[in-house]
């Protein structure tokens, strides 16, 4: 790439890749504070944007989603990976959860093709060496209620957890 644009609206994690980026030597990378409902870039200024769990929460996500419109360029993609709703046992845990806001995964699916979206499924897991580990995880993504009453029932060092890849050209 030409230059990079890494855009993060948590200031420590920014900080985080800023020395990472500078203790690699890297010249064509540059961190900005922003958001999915604001990157500070230009209109039509971007190729490719990858986002990593920054919409979640399928139809709230649509500023976000109108945000990438306005800074890609005519032919350049968007490239999304967020967690995948319907299959795995992380979808299974993530639909308990009081995270979980959206409507059913049907409708889900249906909010992303309506907004020009494809998507696969990208089947993936967790694997863990002690059980202490796996119950740290899950007590991290989930709380200690929630993560109780999901790790009573698994079983094993291993969690089913897929991704969904959206894409779209402009």
């Amino acid at each position: 790439a030409e230059h990079v644009f890494a855009v993060e609206p948590h200031d420590a994690s920014r900080l985080l890749a800023m020395q990472r980026i500078a203790q690699l030597g890297l010249q064509n990378v540059s961190v900005l504070k922003g958001s999915a409902e604001y990157i500070p870039l230009r209109d039509q200024s971007v190729d490719i944007c990858h986002a990593r769990f920054a919409y979640f929460f399928a139809p709230e996500c649509l500023p976000g989603l109108r945000e990438l419109e306005r800074v890609i360029r005519p032919g350049g993609t968007a490239f999304i990976i967020e967690n995948d709703l319907a299959e795995g046992t992380f979808a299974e845990w993530l639909r308990q959860s009081p995270y979980y806001k959206q409507a059913t995964v049907s409708e889900v699916a249906q909010f992303w093709r309506e907004q020009g979206f494809r998507d696969q499924s990208i089947p993936s897991e967790w694997r863990f060496e002690r059980r202490e580990d796996l119950e740290k995880v899950v007590r991290l993504e989930f709380g200690d209620a929630l993560a109780e009453k999901l790790l009573a029932i698994h079983e094993g060092l291993r969690v089913s957890y897929h991704y969904r890849l959206y894409s779209r050209s402009y």
